[in-house]
């Protein structure tokens, strides 16, 4: 059983703390670095950007999952990216790992690095590490939710949440997690930082793949405006503070469950990051069954989610199945116009590449709302794949023309 927690965070599952700091990287007079720690050693699984274009801590942390060995901390910042800085923003990277290893006296490569924000401005390293000395005396369970609004950029929330999970044998885990992201948003990965806690013990290898399989049908299924970024990263941890048993079988009941419960919290963040894209007005669910396969239904999904015709459209409800057809025809998927059946809110307005008569008026009401769908089947196969995005907005090209300035 996954039951959501009230407030949830990234600091509730057993054994892990929280905290916050002020370093004046960019924003003024807000909490600008989060520390994330562990009480004991914890496993750990991590994936990146697929940019060729990778930011210095993309590169340390790249580097420390190959030695194989676990975290016991996470430290990010919001206001610089770290991304195009050349040694210096290397040696920055470095520097940020082993302050918080000194600062909280643990093993050498024991604490993971992330930043997000403008790229290729210079790192100001000692703000920082004076931030990570700050933070270091500030941990506490209660911080999780600190510690996710610290992170936010153009986000205009934070996005945070917890589930507990009770396995077959009554025992309960905690899973937990934080994330931001709101503009640059595209797999694989979109443009974000996402830390998933779990006081469930799981070894490397299993927590890897569970994480991979969560992964496909959370953050690497939505898009906001198709560009990915330098400095993508989802890490999930696990130290087995909770004394259940060890997950070492996803196949097995204990494993489903707790892979249930990260696929949960996964989403849950995924979802958090659409709803809140820059400019964002609807929150949209993009399913394509009836493709030959699913990798072909998400190829042509995707396709759907990261047009700008469509996104636009949608932004002015404006029924215009047109262009939902054109995208699923260039998307590289199988297509026969002559099978296609689409919805637009449970309203269908095209079959056999033929539009519906169809009520105009009753179709912009359906999209003129804050959550709407999409279906499309393409009568060929078994292949199925469900994504989310958002709409365009006026605003989301003011906030990205404005992002320097």
């Amino acid at each position: 059983m996954i039951s959501f927690l009230a407030d949830g965070h990234v600091a509730s599952p057993r054994g892990w703390r929280a905290a916050v700091a002020a370093c004046g990287i960019k924003y003024a007079n807000r909490d600008d670095l989060a520390l994330v720690v562990s009480d004991r050693p914890a496993t750990a699984a991590a994936v990146f950007t697929t940019n060729a274009v990778k930011a210095a801590p993309v590169l340390y942390d790249m580097a420390l999952m190959a030695q194989g060995g676990d975290l016991r901390a996470v430290v990010i910042n919001a206001g610089n990216a770290n991304a195009c800085t050349g040694v210096d923003g290397d040696a920055a990277a470095v520097a940020m790992a082993r302050a918080v290893e000194q600062a909280l006296d643990l093993p050498p490569n024991s604490a993971f690095v992330m930043s997000t924000g403008t790229i290729g401005v210079p790192m100001p390293v000692e703000k920082i590490t004076r931030g990570i000395a700050e933070a270091a005396t500030r941990l506490s369970p209660d911080h999780g939710l600190a510690a996710a609004r610290a992170i936010m950029t153009t986000d205009t929330r934070p996005k945070h949440c917890a589930v507990t999970v009770t396995l077959p044998d009554g025992s309960v885990i905690t899973i937990g997690g934080m994330a931001k992201g709101a503009g640059m948003i595209h797999p694989n990965m979109a443009t974000m930082l996402a830390v998933v806690t779990t006081d469930a013990a799981v070894p490397r290898a299993v927590l890897d793949a569970a994480m991979r399989q969560a992964l496909e049908v959370s953050f690497n299924s939505i898009s906001i405006d198709g560009d990915t970024s330098t400095n993508d990263t989802l890490l999930v941890m696990a130290n087995g503070a909770s004394g259940a048993p060890p997950i070492t079988d996803l196949a097995a009941p204990a494993g489903a469950a707790f892979l249930a419960g990260l696929t949960a919290v996964c989403q849950h963040l995924a979802h958090a990051i659409v709803r809140d894209g820059e400019g964002a007005t609807r929150f949209v669910t993009i399913t394509v069954r009836g493709a030959v396969n699913n990798a072909e239904a998400k190829q042509a999904a995707m396709t759907i989610a990261r047009s700008p015709l469509v996104k636009t459209a949608l932004f002015g409800a404006d029924p215009n199945w047109g262009r939902v057809l054109c995208a699923i025809g260039y998307s590289g998927a199988t297509v026969d116009p002559n099978r296609v059946v689409l919805h637009f809110g449970g309203m269908r307005v095209l079959e056999g590449g033929l539009p519906l008569p169809f009520d105009e008026k009753a179709a912009h009401k359906l999209l003129d709302v804050p959550e709407i769908t999409i279906d499309a089947d393409l009568g060929l196969g078994d292949g199925q794949a469900t994504v989310w995005t958002c709409d365009f907005s006026y605003d989301y090209v003011r906030i990205n023309a404005e992002y320097r300035t």
